[in-house]
Parts: C-alpha cells; sequence; structure tokens
C-alpha cells in the first residue's frame, strides 16, 4: 500500500510540475506576444511617420508648384492687360473719328425701295 500511496504522490507531484511547467510557458507565451505586439507598433509608427514625412514632402513641392503656377499665371494676367490697355490707347483716336464720322456726316438719301406715289 505504502508503495502505490508513493506512486500516487509520485505521480501528483510530476502533474503539479507538469501544471507549473504549462503555466510558466503560457506566462512566456504571453510575455512574446505582448513583446511582439509592441515591437510591431513600434515599427507601425516609425512607418507611419516614415510615410508622413513624405507625403509632406511631396505636399510642399506639389504647394510650391501651385504658388509658382498662381505667380506664372497672375504675371501673364498683368501682361494681358498691359498689352489690352496699350491697344486700347492706341486705337482709341481713330475708333471715336469713325464713329463720330459716321453719327455726324449724314448724308441723306432716297431709299432704294422707297416708291414715289405721284
Amino acid at each position: 500500500m505504502t508503495s502505490q500511496s508513493q506512486g500516487i504522490h509520485h505521480l501528483l507531484q510530476a502533474e503539479k510540475r507538469a501544471k507549473d511547467k504549462l503555466e510558466e510557458a503560457k506566462k512566456r507565451k504571453g510575455k512574446r506576444l505582448k513583446q511582439a505586439k509592441e515591437e510591431a507598433m513600434a515599427e507601425i509608427d516609425q512607418y507611419r511617420m516614415q510615410k508622413e514625412k513624405e507625403f509632406r514632402l511631396k505636399q510642399s513641392k506639389m504647394m510650391g508648384s501651385q504658388s509658382n503656377l498662381s505667380g506664372e499665371i497672375e504675371e501673364e494676367t498683368r501682361g494681358k492687360i498691359q498689352e489690352l490697355n496699350g491697344r486700347y490707347n492706341k486705337h482709341v483716336e481713330s475708333v471715336m473719328q469713325q464713329l463720330l464720322g459716321m453719327v455726324c456726316d449724314m448724308k441723306p438719301e432716297i431709299h432704294v425701295n422707297y416708291r414715289a406715289a405721284n
């Protein structure tokens, strides 16, 4: 009987050691998962920062080129306005003379479709 109780006692101890090892393995697994998760989050944060930096660089390039385009368009517009003002100043006298000539120098004529009722 003592040998049986010793055998049972050995089995219980072995079972306890196995349970302890399983608990320890679960704890190590949990720690490794937590560490892997933290490393992944750090890697994700680093990747996000890198992509945000690239985005800001591209955005600044685009905004810079847009401001350059805006400046070019403004300068082109000013040039066209000056050109139109120059043309206006150059031709305003001749157009006014033509207009006044048409209004003031009337030559009364009988219309071709007019029929005299005599």
